[in-house]
């Protein structure tokens, strides 16, 4: 069985709930991700924050990337799923959902991040296929109902 701890990016970087906009923009370039999970003071997942919510919901909106934080863009509660889901469940989940990165959680802590790219190295060439279809029929982050997603975890 495989597990989304053994496909997960393991050492995901929060960024403080508190932390601006430019300084999450600048954590994306410099670890070359486009995504980050925002995290409280209390080190627990709070949302989580796009390159392209940067551009969408702060700078196209004429908004201040240097006074607007993570926190004001973090949204609902985030989606999440527990190292010991099986693939199939985070597939399901990510599919669902129609989002692209999800963060990896032990202990209501997280551990890591699961993308695209992780996908790609862990699944058969048909369920990659499916999650491919699945993503391109609209865009992940406009999903009805999206600031009420379930989180999935494992029973």
């Amino acid at each position: 069985m495989t597990t989304a701890a053994d496909i997960m990016h393991q050492n995901a970087q929060c960024i403080d709930e508190g932390e601006t906009l430019d300084v999450a923009a600048r954590m994306m370039r410099d670890m070359g991700v486009g995504a980050l999970p925002i995290c409280g003071s209390d080190k627990r997942l709070k949302g989580i924050i796009t390159d392209r919510d940067i551009v969408l919901r702060c700078v196209a909106e004429g908004r201040d990337c240097r006074t607007t934080t993570a926190a004001d863009l973090a949204q609902g509660t985030p989606f999440w799923v527990d190292e010991e889901a099986e693939i199939s469940e985070v597939l399901q989940g990510m599919i669902e959902h129609r989002i692209k990165r999800v963060p990896v959680i032990r202990d209501h802590q997280l551990t890591g991040i699961i993308s695209e790219s992780d996908l790609a190295r862990a699944l058969p060439e048909q369920q990659l296929a499916q999650f491919v279809e699945a993503m391109k029929s609209g865009p992940a982050d406009q999903v009805p109902g999206a600031g009420t997603r379930p989180h999935l975890t494992h029973h």
